[in-house]
């Protein structure tokens, strides 16, 4: 068993390296991209999960654009996009430097490498008062998800 556990172990590391690799980059929820952002896995039902992290707002170019969800994307709802959530989870979002904040709908998704928490419209950004900055840190709170 040793010898061939010898004669084969480069291959294995060389397995076990793509694989986690792979998982890493191409699986959007995996549960390697939620450690590196900070963030824990969030259920549909359970309604006290609360995440940090960083938020953004979406750039002028996405207006009318179909989301996630079918919808079509306007800077002036209070809607965001989230990879971790799923679709038609309502969330309150705080802006942790100043205390302001935002109920929101999630109907979209973020780019699958995207490292932040959430992303949202422009209307949600004013809101919290981070339009200047462009990137802010947040307290995410679910509240319930559609039913």
């Amino acid at each position: 068993m040793k010898k061939f556990f010898l004669k084969y172990s480069g291959f294995l590391k060389l397995f076990y390296f793509l694989l986690l690799t792979i998982t890493f980059f191409y699986c959007p929820n995996s549960i390697a991209q939620q450690k590196t952002s900070g963030n824990k896995k969030i259920g549909k039902s359970d309604k006290s999960d609360i995440r940090y992290g960083v938020a953004s707002f979406y750039a002028d170019k996405f207006n009318g654009r179909k989301t996630a969800s079918g919808q079509i994307f306007s800077q002036n709802k209070l809607t965001c996009a989230c990879n971790v959530l799923p679709l038609g989870t309502w969330v309150k979002v705080t802006n942790i430097s100043n205390g302001k904040s935002v109920k929101l709908l999630v109907n979209d998704r973020l780019h699958p490498r995207m490292r932040r928490l959430v992303d949202l419209s422009k209307s949600a950004a004013k809101k919290l008062g981070f339009i200047s900055s462009g990137l802010v840190k947040v307290k995410l709170e679910v509240l319930y998800p559609e039913k």
